[in-house]
C-alpha cells in the first residue's frame, strides 16, 4: 500500500491545458473517487497516475518517490478497465494469473494466489472456463482478480461498472467496496456517476474543466457543496434552484433576487394537506409523477423553472393540478446568483 501525491499536476495535449495544475493527497489505505462529466480530466488524471499520459507538469509521488519518469510496471499499481481487457482464448484462471507470468514468484505460490483472489471474488468453480461462457459481472470479477494478484501498491479504477446493467452495477459497488474493506488497498476509481462515488468513496473528488472543485466525503460534498455545480452534481435527482431574496424570516422566491434557493427534491414535501410548519414553499402545476413505492416524485412547472418534489404516505397528485410544497428550516441551501458560490444553509 501506498501514499499518492499530486503536487501541481499538469496534463496539456499541445496548447491545450486538460488538467490544470491540480493538488491532492491520497493516504494510505484511502477509498477516493474521481466525479465530473464527460471532459473534465478524470481520466487523464487516473492514466497519469498509472504511466499510461506523459505529465506535462508538476509532481507525482507512489508512496516517497516521484514517479514521473517510471515507466507503468515500475510503479507497483494495477489497473481496472472500462471494457475487462481480459483474453478471450484464455481460461480464467490464466486470464487472473497473467501479470504473474513474468514475475519471480515460484510456480507453488502463483497458484496460491490465483486460488486465493478466486475464492475471494466467488471465481472458484469458473476457473477453467472461457469467457465467452462468463457474464458481464463474472468477467469484471476476472479483470479485478488479476489487479489483486499483482498485490500492487494501488488499485486503479477506470469507470469498470459502466458497460453492465443497472442491477448489475448495484451488485458490483458493494463486491469492491468490500474488496477494498478486506484488503485495505490504497484505491483511485473514476466515475461520471454520483451514486458509485456516494457509496463508495472515503473521499470525492469533484473535477470540472481540469480543476478540482472540491474534495471531502460524500456526507461533506452532499451537505456543504462549495458551488452550485457541485452542489447539483451531488444528490440523485439533482437539487432544485429557484432565485429569491433574504427577508426578515428566511427566504423566498423573487426574479431579480440576490440569491439562488436550492432545495433537494427529497425535502421538498408535497402533502394532500398543507401543513403550518413554517419553512420554505411554492405552488406549481403538476407535469408528470413518477412512483417509485415508498414515494413519489413530482413535477412541476413554476414559473420560468421547473423542480421535483416529494409525495409521501401514497399520495399522488393529479396531472395539471395545482400543488404547494413546502421545505422545512434549515433544509434549504443558499448561493449567491452572480458567483454561485455556496453560502450556506437556512
Amino acid at each position: 500500500m501506498a501514499t499518492i501525491e499530486l503536487e501541481k499536476l499538469v496534463k496539456r495535449y499541445g496548447k491545450v491545458e486538460v488538467v490544470k495544475g491540480i493538488d491532492l493527497s491520497i493516504a494510505d489505505g484511502e477509498f477516493v473517487v474521481f466525479v465530473g462529466p464527460s471532459g473534465c480530466g478524470k481520466s487523464t488524471t487516473l492514466r497519469m497516475i498509472a504511466g499510461l499520459e506523459e505529465i506535462s507538469g508538476g509532481t507525482l509521488k507512489i508512496g516517497p518517490e516521484v514517479v514521473n519518469e517510471r515507466e507503468p510496471k515500475q510503479r507497483n499499481i494495477a489497473m481496472v478497465f472500462q471494457n475487462y481487457a481480459i483474453y478471450p482464448h484464455m481460461t480464467v484462471r490464466q486470464n487472473i494469473g497473467f501479470g504473474l507470468y513474468t514475475s519471480k514468484l515460484d510456480k507453488a505460490e502463483k497458484d496460491k494466489r490465483i486460488e486465493e483472489a478466486g475464492r475471494i471474488l466467488g471465481l472458484e468453480a469458473l476457473l477453467d472456463r472461457r469467457p465467452a461462457a462468463l457474464s458481464g459481472g463474472q468477467r469484471q470479477r476476472v479483470a479485478i482478480g488479476r489487479a489483486m494478484v499483482r498485490d500492487p501498491s494501488a488499485f486503479l479504477f477506470d469507470e469498470p461498472l459502466s458497460n453492465l446493467d443497472a442491477q448489475l452495477r448495484a451488485q458490483m459497488r458493494i463486491e469492491i467496496k468490500r474488496l477494498h474493506q478486506r484488503l485495505k488497498t490504497t484505491t483511485v476509481y473514476v466515475t461520471h456517476d454520483q451514486i458509485e462515488a456516494m457509496t463508495m468513496a472515503d473521499r470525492i473528488v469533484v473535477m470540472k474543466d481540469g480543476n478540482i472543485l472540491q474534495v471531502g466525503t460524500p456526507s461533506e460534498l452532499y451537505e456543504s457543496p462549495v458551488d452550485v455545480f457541485t452542489a447539483r452534481f451531488i444528490g440523485s435527482p439533482s437539487m432544485n434552484l429557484v432565485r429569491g431574496k433574504r427577508n426578515g424570516t428566511g427566504v423566498e422566491m423573487a426574479a431579480g433576487g440576490d440569491v439562488l434557493i436550492g432545495v433537494r427534491p427529497h425535502d421538498l414535501i408535497a402533502h394532500s394537506v398543507i401543513t403550518d410548519g413554517g419553512g420554505f414553499s411554492i405552488t406549481g402545476t403538476v407535469t408528470a409523477v413518477e412512483p417509485l413505492g415508498p414515494e413519489t416524485l413530482v413535477h412541476l412547472d413554476i414559473a420560468d423553472n421547473s423542480v421535483i418534489a416529494t409525495a409521501r404516505e401514497k399520495f399522488v397528485p393529479a396531472i395539471g393540478s395545482q400543488l404547494t410544497c413546502q421545505a422545512a428550516p434549515g433544509d434549504l441551501y443558499l448561493f449567491d446568483a452572480s458567483t454561485e458560490t455556496f453560502l450556506g444553509r437556512s
